[in-house]
């Protein structure tokens, strides 16, 4: 894999050419780059072939078995199909890191043979000679200030490093001398960086190695994570600079589909994080893309063992678990559009496909949601609920649960909302419009229905990202339910115009009770009584008939302007010998509140006109 006499590291380490010799820049001249790239190839090919049989797999044999055959004996069939599968997976990341390591040890080698062709060529045109260590010799040249005669040639050694050169001060006065020290130094730099290079890479490819045996144990994909980040800062000159972060989404969907398709493998074996988080990227490739670093952020999480690692490492296993899953007769499709353990965690999760569904729905959770088992569970099957009826209306249609920032957490569901400040909101605000712009631009249709929907501190946070310029790109409707309150006083200050701002609010869901944070009483009551609870009986106390919730105005108040409509009036705040705040939860539920998830499926899927109303309070 290396040209003649091959390539070593410092202090005498064996690089790809295995020599032991240090590197010369005659070496270095005759590596053959085309070499390196033919062997990325075939690893390449490798990887593509790995990935093919891991599809085939996932979604015709363990199909197929499911469906033809019943009973323990093809239970334990697909046990091993699964496992197969998972190795191949592991197949295809590692050969895919393989063929970018050596795409991008080939790249930095080019980089240093055109410096080092371009100093041997101006010591060719000054007729100077480069020997063999790298020092130059040049000739007489100038005058004597004395003799007037040709001041002698002479011979100058290179400095690797720029801030080790010869002070000029100390140059001989020949003209020739400086011309030839800077050759000298061009080739001693183009050199050492092409052995450094070879020592990192020769480092990264002994480390990408399959353990002996056929199985792929969660250690194996923690050590694969460890690879994936020793090739992703190798490689970092060779494709990350490529990856348009300060583009726009329409930007990077249009570099996306310019990319040739080895260079789209590459991206996808050495970044799936940052590709499959990429707005603007089309969903089939984020889900790709996530579907593999799911397996390394599980990997990386499994060689923790603190109570943070612990959480989000059960939740990206049932995240997992349902996306292996096979899907019911009439279950909408499952794309993993973002995936990332920053923060509480992040998830985006869509129920049928963002680019090809005429109707799009995105729901954002608020107060204590988290990366965890009970967010794996409960809020995507929110989203998976609401698609399954909102396709029932008509043109086909994707619901999405947005776990794009962080959250308000509070110590349990009646915990205090004083950690429930603007800021979050207004941080997870401008992702979501982000993430809003990237499904706009990476959808077939030519004018999508595109629906944006927050519950409890999530309808802040959709309150927050409207109030950019131009609003949320492409969102036609504005649902709301169990707010409280969105940042602003009126529906006219949502950009959709007040007829497209709809609210749902439960008699019982003590969120939607709240009184504005400056009321006294409001504030004494949480001091004592310790949450929402208390703020919602005190609260109707010292704020009756007030349209003012914690976040401004009440949106389901008739000042504010929105379209209301029904929803269950969920369990009463004390019942049952205890103080619940469930109906703050039910809005998703079709066996709780069909009602309220029949009309949010009617918005979503572009029929408001037929929603049953319920007059403003």
């Amino acid at each position: 894999m290396s040209g003649p006499g091959g390539l070593s590291g410092p202090a005498g380490q064996s690089g790809l050419g295995g020599l032991g010799a240090t590197l010369t820049w005659a070496e270095l001249r005759e590596v053959k780059c085309a070499e390196l790239e033919e062997a990325a190839d075939g690893w390449g090919r490798v990887s593509n072939r790995a990935d093919a049989a891991r599809d085939r797999i996932d979604t015709q044999l363990v199909n197929d078995l499911r469906r033809t055959q019943k009973g323990e004996a093809a239970r334990a069939a697909v046990r091993r199909l699964r496992r197969l599968s998972m190795n191949f997976q592991y197949i295809y990341t590692e050969c895919g890191l393989l063929r970018t390591a050596l795409n991008s040890l080939a790249h930095e080698m080019k980089a240093q043979q055109r410096v080092l062709r371009g100093a041997l060529d101006d010591a060719a045109a000054l007729k100077f000679t480069v020997h063999a260590d790298g020092s130059v010799s040049y000739p007489a040249a100038g005058e004597g200030l004395v003799d007037g005669k040709p001041l002698a040639g002479g011979r100058a050694s290179g400095v690797p490093n720029p801030g080790l050169a010869v002070p000029s001060g100390l140059v001989a006065p020949n003209p020739n001398a400086a011309k030839a020290q800077d050759i000298a130094d061009r080739v001693a730099r183009a050199v050492r960086t092409a052995a450094d290079a070879d020592w990192r890479y020769a480092k990264i490819l002994r480390g990408l190695k399959a353990e002996e045996g056929l199985g792929v144990p969660a250690a194996t994909w923690t050590d694969a994570a460890g690879d994936a980040a020793a090739v992703r800062q190798a490689a970092g000159g060779y494709l990350r600079q490529g990856i348009p972060h300060d583009a726009s989404p329409a930007e990077r969907k249009a570099w996306w589909a310019g990319l040739t398709d080895e260079q789209r493998e590459e991206y996808l074996a050495v970044y799936p994080d940052q590709i499959g988080n990429l707005d603007g990227i089309p969903a089939l490739v984020r889900d790709a893309a996530n579907r593999d670093n799911l397996q390394l952020l599980m990997g990386k999480l499994a060689g923790r063992d603190d109570e943070d690692a612990v959480t989000k490492l059960a939740a990206l296993q049932e995240i997992d678990r349902q996306l292996g899953a096979v899907p019911t007769p009439g279950d909408p499709p499952m794309y993993l559009l973002g995936i990332g353990d920053q923060g509480n965690g992040r998830a985006i999760v869509s129920y049928g496909n963002p680019d090809t569904s005429k109707n799009v729905a995105a729901y954002v959770p608020g107060l204590n949601t988290s990366l965890d088992e009970e967010f794996a569970t409960n809020d995507l099957k929110r989203a998976r609920d609401l698609s399954i009826v909102s396709n029932r209306h008509g043109a086909p249609a994707a619901v999405i649960t947005w776990l794009g920032y962080d959250a308000p957490q509070s110590p349990d569901g009646l915990g205090t909302l004083s950690v429930a400040a603007d800021g979050r909101a207004e941080n997870g605000g401008r992702a979501f419009r982000e993430f809003m712009n990237g499904i706009e631009a990476a959808n077939d249709n030519e004018d999508p229905h595109m629906t944006a929907i927050g519950h409890s501190y999530g309808s802040r946070t959709v309150g927050a990202a409207t109030q950019h310029p131009g609003g949320i790109p492409g969102v036609d409707d504005i649902v709301f339910v169990g707010s409280p309150g969105v940042g602003v006083d009126s529906a006219d200050d949502l950009g959709v115009g007040r007829g497209h701002v709809f609210v749902g609010a439960a008699a019982n869901d003590v969120v939607t009770k709240l009184p504005s944070k400056g009321q006294s009483a409001v504030g004494a009551a949480e001091m004592l009584f310790g949450g929402p609870a208390a703020a919602y009986v005190f609260g109707d106390l010292a704020d009756r008939g007030d349209d003012d919730v914690w976040f401004g105005k009440d949106p389901a108040s008739e000042s504010f302007g929105a379209r209301r409509f029904e929803v269950g009036d969920g369990p009463p705040l004390i019942g049952r010998g205890k103080i619940t705040a469930d109906a703050h939860s039910e809005y998703f539920d079709p066996e709780l509140d069909r009602t309220s998830v029949e009309n949010m499926a009617l918005i979503a899927a572009g029929h408001a006109n037929r929603i049953q109303r319920e007059e403003p309070s």
